[in-house]
């Protein structure tokens, strides 16, 4: 699908939009995440504001933890429209579980570090070490 002129992007254009460098998009492209980038009659990448929340979307993805391959399928899934809603939902209710139980262990993670945050700021407060805790994991 062509871009409209008010939102045709050339790659400077694009990465001063989004904040990602001109490597970076070129690597989500060369890996097959930014799909269907169209060229104008100079060779020339156009990108639009699809691209735009496309890249955001797969940036997001790939920070909490989905695979390079698990992005190629969902990429894939969803450039085939309405006939693969069933597997592309499914693989993000799956993702979200997967989000959740790492939210859970990263939150008892942060309770262990506050109590030894605690822990050094009695200590310096009293000039000497605190009782052990009958809490500590």
């Amino acid at each position: 699908m062509p871009a409209s002129p008010a939102t045709r992007l050339l790659i400077g254009q694009f990465v001063a939009q989004t904040g990602y460098s001109i490597h970076t998009v070129r690597w989500y492209e060369s890996q097959g995440l930014l799909p269907r980038v169209p060229q104008d009659s100079g060779g020339r990448r156009v990108y639009s504001k699809r691209h735009i929340a496309w890249i955001a979307l797969m940036d997001k993805l790939r920070r909490s933890g989905m695979s390079i391959a698990q992005l190629r399928e969902y990429t894939r899934l969803a450039q085939q429209g309405a006939s693969t809603l069933e597997p592309t939902h499914a693989m993000l209710r799956e993702h979200r579980k997967v989000i959740e139980e790492k939210i859970a262990e990263w939150q008892q993670a942060l309770l262990l570090i506050d109590e030894k945050i605690d822990y050094y700021a009695q200590w310096i407060q009293d000039d000497q070490r605190p009782a052990k805790s009958k809490k500590r994991i």
